[in-house]
């Protein structure tokens, strides 16, 4: 996946918001004003990657799976995973990478506002 199609992705999320909080390198997609994923606009190594959330069993199992999946440098090591998007890891994981780490920001958020989110449009 390239970094357009994931910048489509997450702006294809229920209620997304795209900013650059930390610069204009790092862009940061949240949902109801809480992150769920950031991506680099400079690539490492010629490779764009990006954080998400994501559950720690899930995140263990995936980081075994793949070469491209790993704790990431610039954030907690216990709930985000660092994706490089044109590696090993295929477009439909991303995808439904992308679509977790929203589900794991949703479950901390409280009943209300969880409620807010899932009867939004």
């Amino acid at each position: 996946m390239n970094i357009e199609e994931y910048r489509d992705n997450c702006l294809s999320v229920k209620g997304a918001t795209e900013c650059m909080p930390f610069g204009e390198n790092i862009l940061v997609f949240k949902v109801m004003d809480k992150m769920f994923t950031f991506a680099t606009l400079r690539p490492k190594n010629g490779n764009f990657w990006a954080d998400m959330k994501c559950a720690p069993d899930k995140a263990e199992e995936l980081i075994e799976q793949y070469g491209d999946i790993f704790w990431g440098p610039f954030s907690d090591k216990k709930h985000w995973i660092t994706v490089y998007l044109e590696g090993d890891v295929p477009d439909k994981l991303i995808k439904e990478l992308i679509s977790h780490s929203v589900e794991e920001v949703i479950k901390k958020l409280s009943k209300k506002k969880q409620e807010e989110y899932r009867t939004m449009f």
